[in-house]
């Protein structure tokens, strides 16, 4: 007998169908006549272990929920003292047998209880909306079931209007961790269940709009814009009384407009009017199409400078607010960021209003992702399954019927690794059929065949060059190949912002616009998504993956943004704004000449004024503007710099030429700088020579040279004119970043786990030789591992003048190396009172050999505690690059100051190396009071993006090779 014929029918929200007693997907329509009651608040909440561990009573009137307890909504359960989150990248956190889901499933119910306001409209219909729930909900409204639904970021809308009653309506909801939408919603991000988006009543008058469809196109050869609205049921009339127009929906008209770009967004205000309702418009007129494997906008070429971009805040999760949302667009912008992608869902509809509003460019993601089939070679995936067909088609269409009326969108993407399947072309049939004026996005089908661009995550740097010949390596089938190669090109995921990073963006953005089928891409990703904790004693800190107990998880991978939690900009940041900035400035310096090159897709130079400075020695001792004709994109212009300021033979000179906005608009201040050139003028680099006039002299168990005191036996420095420290002698060690510890699919140039298996972080160092003679202190060392035969020999040669004391340091390896080192260069100990920096060379932010591109060379002060960066997972961080000296200071003007030859990277902090590199979380470094550890080197091994992307590039690679390097230090006050 079979057993299965007596297998009951599975539960609703085990079932793979959308849900039941929905209705239509359509428009979002905000602003809208119609009354509407938001009711979120507080609501009585509880948390059983299973699904099924209660009845619905709950659901009936009367039923006395005095003793639950409370949660707000829009809220996530487990951030209110519920449970716990939970973080996994890829793999399911809970057995892998679809649409089934564990018995172990937490099931919150809410209960709200509302009146209707006094001016509630007699008649007509009404609709109860939620904008998003994770993961499926069932819906009762006094007492009667409204039915159950799935997909979480997505609408969901009930026909409520003969069930309401003036007073003590009792909405009951409720929602399960786990559902069979939960195979469909394995995204990399935080798994938070709850009704986390806003739950809404709206009244529908009779004559209500029921859905409408604006068509905006752009005709960029006449420059005339034509402009329809179709609505239902029975239609009504258009007008924007700036263009002139009143029309009946379903009516075309043809009129000269101003189109609406990412750099212009220009926004047309209407009305769409009815018997019932009155919705107001914002139209954007645009056309967007693929020509010639080209991906076009009114007739040009885009080039996206994207972020990827979750919704996510430290406190409150995915439940985010209006200013938060009108936050992160304005930082965008502020960084020269002028595209996002959805990643891996629709957003708050509320975030793309704000994308019309201020200018991105959107590819707006379907929610759907099923990375977690990877590993078991995509058996049972839901996207190649025909049952799960509805489910994926009626996600695809909540997401186009919510979002078609925004200009910002570009693209719509089928979602994110879902590997292939029947279902995704299902999805993009539909969405082809519904919305023909945009472009079709998905990853993860190299073929291409449902598909309008070319996308790819995290390709490597040499690959992408030949993508943008035309010239890489076939692919399958040959006719899906030619077709695949005759399309636009876009990286929808790269240069991994995890932690230190990421490195070689300037390499991906050169190769961006040097070959037209290259679009540009999405860095990963906008936020780290860290949440805010306080240690027992009250210090703050943020917590990531397996801070909360988790069964599998993968630790920080899930802080791998552009901005820190707070939203406080990572140097990656300032990294990007830098390597994308729209407009070129470059020249000589030297002859005095700059070149100007507009770097904008549309919008020509006049919104922003230039300005000149002229430095010595990184101080300003001249400026004024500079006077840049209202450049085309495209175009360039050659300008003569004014005649310098006279300075001292011996200064280093250097221009300073900054764009700035001309004036305010709605992201920015005027005067804030969008983009910025240095040329050098006269370049005087090396520090005046120490002559090695002293003579050192042993005095008992010191040796004497000048303003120093060594330990004889060991040639080590402990004095200098008085101030006690300890050094320098040879470092190669950093606490590996998180791009150097890299991806575990990418073992070969994981430098991190190398360096740590060669016993890079346990060297020992040996004193062959402490020799004398009349002008020089010379100390000979053997620096090594256990367990290895590599190593190094450092010389240190020490000589002295007055009170500068010089060290020439060379360095040779020993062995063969078979991998970069780390850094190169030493570090001394002085002493913890010495807490102000000040330098003249890169800043004033941290930079690496493949981050340095937003280093500008200037005379820049910080304490020493301003110097570090905070990322989540402690890690190397906080080097100036470029630096021709550096004084470190007390309160009371004493210190110390160090000058180099070549420049040098500079890092000063309150703990060792091997205390950052064992810490887990910030609050683990423990500032000394007592010591201020300084490190002064010859070289940095690059950052590279390898926490998920490509590893260092060649040229920023730090090889063992023979080195030679000098300092000076001399006392301060």
């Amino acid at each position: 007998m079979n057993s299965r014929a007596h297998t009951p029918p599975l539960p609703y929200y085990e079932d793979v169908s959308p849900g039941t007693g929905c209705l239509p997907p359509r428009a979002w329509a905000p602003g809208s006549d119609a009354a509407r009651l938001s009711l979120g608040g507080t609501w009585a909440f509880r948390l059983s272990p299973t699904a099924a561990a209660e009845d619905d009573a709950f659901a009936r009137p009367g039923y006395d929920a005095s003793g639950w307890d409370e949660i707000p909504v829009p809220a996530h359960w487990v951030l209110h003292g519920h449970g716990a989150p939970i973080y996994t990248n890829v793999n399911y956190p809970f057995p892998v047998d679809p649409p089934r889901v564990p018995t172990e499933n937490p099931t919150g119910d809410h209960l709200r209880v509302f009146d209707l306001p006094g001016d509630w409209p007699a008649g007509g219909q009404a609709v109860l909306r939620f904008e998003g729930v994770e993961s499926c909900a069932r819906v009762w409204l006094n007492g009667e079931e409204l039915g159950t639904f799935k997909g979480s970021r997505l609408p969901h809308e009930f026909a409520v209007a003969g069930l309401l009653k003036p007073s003590g309506n009792v909405l009951a909801v409720r929602v399960h961790q786990w559902s069979s939408g939960s195979y469909l919603e394995d995204q990399d991000q935080w798994w938070l269940p709850g009704i986390f988006r806003e739950v809404t009543l709206l009244h529908r008058p009779a004559g209500a709009v029921t859905d409408f469809f604006v068509h905006a196109s752009y005709d960029h050869v006449g420059g005339a814009g034509t402009l329809r609205v179709d609505a239902g049921p029975g239609g009504g009339r258009v007008t924007v009384p700036e263009l002139g127009l009143d029309l009946a929906t379903g009516e075309s008209a043809t009129l000269p407009v101003e189109p609406w770009t990412a750099e212009t967004p220009r926004l047309y205000e209407g009305t769409l009017t009815t018997t019932g309702e009155t919705i107001p418009l914002r139209i954007g007129f645009r056309t967007v199409l693929v020509e010639d494997g080209v991906f076009k906008v009114n007739g040009h070429r885009v080039l996206f400078r994207g972020v990827n971009r979750h919704e996510f805040h430290p406190e409150t999760g995915r439940a985010l607010d209006l200013a938060t949302m009108r936050r992160d667009l304005e930082l965008m912008k502020r960084h020269n960021i002028n595209a996002v992608r959805t990643s891996h869902y629709p957003p708050h509809p509320a975030f793309l209003g704000l994308c019309d509003e201020l200018g991105l460019w959107v590819i707006d993601e379907c929610d759907l992702e099923t990375h977690g089939f990877v590993d078991l070679d995509w058996r049972n995936n839901p996207v190649d399954d025909d049952r799960w067909t509805p489910a994926l088609i009626d996600r695809a269409a909540r997401m186009v019927e919510r979002d078609k009326n925004h200009p910002s969108i570009v693209m719509w993407s089928l979602g994110n690794e879902c590997g292939t399947g029947r279902g995704l072309s299902a999805m993009a049939e539909w969405v082809k059929e519904r919305d023909p004026s945009r472009v079709i996005h998905y990853e993860g089908d190299l073929s291409c065949a449902d598909t309008g661009v070319y996308s790819r995550m995290y390709a490597p740097h040499e690959e992408v060059a030949q993508i943008g010949t035309r010239t890489e390596a076939p692919w399958g089938d040959p006719e899906l190949d030619a077709r695949r190669r005759g399309l636009p090109f876009i990286q929808c995921e790269y240069a991994h912002a995890m932690g230190n990073g990421p490195g070689g963006l300037g390499e991906y953005q050169w190769l961006f616009e040097t070959h037209e089928r290259l679009q540009g891409g999405f860095v990963w990703e906008w936020i780290d998504h860290g949440f805010a904790r306080h240690t027992p004693n009250g210090t703050p800190y943020y917590a990531y993956g397996g801070d909360f107990g988790e069964e599998l998880h993968d630790g920080n991978f899930v802080c791998d943004g552009l901005l820190f939690p707070d939203r406080t900009p990572s140097p990656g940041l300032i990294e990007y704004k830098k390597v994308i900035e729209p407009v070129q400035i470059e020249g000589d310096g030297a002859s005095g000449t700059v070149r100007i090159t507009n770097g904008h897709d549309f919008a020509d130079l006049s919104h922003l004024a230039f300005t000149w400075t002229y430095e010595a020695e990184g101080v300003a001792v001249g400026s004024g503007e500079l006077a840049v004709p209202p450049l085309a994109p495209g175009e360039s212009a050659d300008l003569k710099l004014p005649a310098p300021t006279d300075t001292a033979p011996d200064d280093e000179t250097r221009w300073t030429v900054e764009a700035r906005l001309a004036a305010a608009t709605a992201w920015g201040e005027a005067g804030h700088v969008v983009a910025w050139g240095q040329l050098p003028g006269v370049a005087t680099i090396a520090p005046a020579p120490v002559a090695g006039t002293a003579a050192p002299r042993r005095d008992g168990d010191r040796i004497v040279l000048g303003p120093g005191t060594f330990d004889a036996a060991t040639g080590t420095l402990t004095d200098l004119g008085g101030l006690a420290l300890s050094g320098p002698r040879l470092d190669i060690w950093r606490a590996p970043t998180d791009n150097d510890n890299g991806a575990y699919w990418q073992p070969d140039e994981r430098y991190g786990v190398i360096w740590r298996q060669l016993g890079l972080h346990r060297l020992r160092h040996r004193v062959d030789a402490v020799d004398l003679t009349d002008r020089e202190l010379t100390v000979r060392t053997r620096v090594a591992p256990a367990a290895t035969d590599i190593g190094l020999t450092a010389v240190y040669r020490w000589t002295a003048e007055g009170d500068r004391l010089r060290l020439a340091v060379s360095v040779t390896p020993l062995g063969t190396w078979t991998c970069p080192l780390p850094r190169l260069g030493v570090r001394l100990a002085v002493p913890g009172s010495l807490g102000a920096a000040e330098w003249f060379g890169g800043g004033p932010g941290e930079a690496y050999p493949d981050t340095r591109a937003a280093s500008r060379l200037g005379r820049w002060a910080l304490s020493v505690d301003e110097l570090q960066t905070p990322y989540v997972r402690p890690q190397e961080n906080g080097a100036r690059a470029d630096v021709r000296w550096a004084r470190l200071t007390a309160p009371d003007g004493t210190g110390l100051r160090i000058e180099g030859h070549p420049p040098f990277w500079f890092t000063a902090r309150r703990w060792t190396t091997e205390q950052l590199d064992a810490a887990e979380h910030t609050p683990d470094l423990v500032a000394s009071p007592d010591t201020v550890w300084v490190n002064l080197d010859h070289g940095q091994q690059g950052i590279g993006s390898q926490s998920c992307g490509p590893g260092v590039l060649e040229p920023h690679r730090l090889l063992a090779a023979p080195a030679e390097f000098s300092f000076t230090f001399g006392p301060l006050g």
